[in-house]
């Protein structure tokens, strides 16, 4: 955290006062920026988790314009114990290939994390099962050669207002992954992910400027045990409907930096 700091942060982050406690089991990385129309359905996804654990979740809001912040700070002063919430600042926003991007917030959130497993949720995205975390943990609990696991969910394009009622992994048992299935255009959604951290964790330094930060974190976590994919529909992926030729670009953009490793 200290050399990623001392790097990129021009301005300190606020942290608005909490109650959370200090040994939470899971991390819930929740990253927005201008989401005012979407924040709310996310938040309330996360929020109605029935877990036998305790949980927080790192609210980390990029300086939104929009009204986004004053919804966060709102959420954050309800839920003082669930909810630690990281005001950020556009100055310190990591441009990649001349374009913003909310990778300062993601890793922030990352080195912030307290718990044992790591859960991503994007501010456009939300969660439909209540039993979402608790399945997720169970099973890497039950499991530990396993550091990650992962679901279905459906798509909802925005633009047309519809959702994809089916199934964007299929019906495969995802048992036995290998490395090409992680470099398949948006194989795992990033709203399904509960991840084992790391003991030691710490991003390469290459991890803060790599164009795809998703598809790296996959394999990274790759070298370090199995992936478990989990048969079901858990949550909604908000996409815009050019989403295929995105996604083939980041599919590209990884490939190209598969040597690294």
């Amino acid at each position: 955290m200290r050399n990623f700091l001392n790097k990129f942060q021009k301005k300190g982050i606020i942290e608005i006062p909490n109650l959370v406690g200090k040994n939470p089991k899971v991390s819930i990385c929740l990253l927005t920026y201008q989401h005012k129309d979407y924040i709310v359905e996310c938040l309330r996804g996360i929020l109605m988790q029935k877990t036998n654990f305790l949980y927080e979740i790192l609210l980390g809001e990029d300086d939104s314009t929009d009204g986004t912040r004053d919804i966060c700070i709102e959420y954050a002063e309800k839920y003082p114990d669930k909810i630690r919430l990281f005001l950020h600042h556009r100055e310190n926003n990591i441009e990649i290939n001349g374009n913003p991007t909310g990778r300062f917030n993601v890793i922030y959130n990352y080195y912030s994390a307290r718990g044992k497993y790591i859960a991503i949720c994007e501010g456009d995205d939300y969660w439909t099962d209540p039993l979402k975390l608790q399945k997720q943990v169970d099973f890497l609990e039950n499991n530990k050669d396993y550091v990650l696991s992962f679901h279905d969910v459906n798509v909802l394009y925005t633009r047309k207002k519809r959702v994809k009622n089916y199934r964007m992994i299929g019906s495969l048992d995802k048992n036995s992954l290998e490395t090409n299935d992680l470099l398949k255009p948006w194989f795992i959604p990033t709203c399904s992910v509960v991840f084992r951290k790391p003991e030691k964790f710490s991003l390469p330094k290459w991890f803060y400027l790599s164009p795809n930060g998703d598809k790296a974190l996959w394999l990274l976590l790759f070298l370090a045990g199995k992936f478990k994919y989990l048969n079901g529909i858990m949550g909604v992926y908000r996409m815009i409907d050019n989403w295929i030729s995105v996604s083939f670009k980041g599919y590209f953009i990884v490939f190209s930096m598969i040597h690294i490793f």
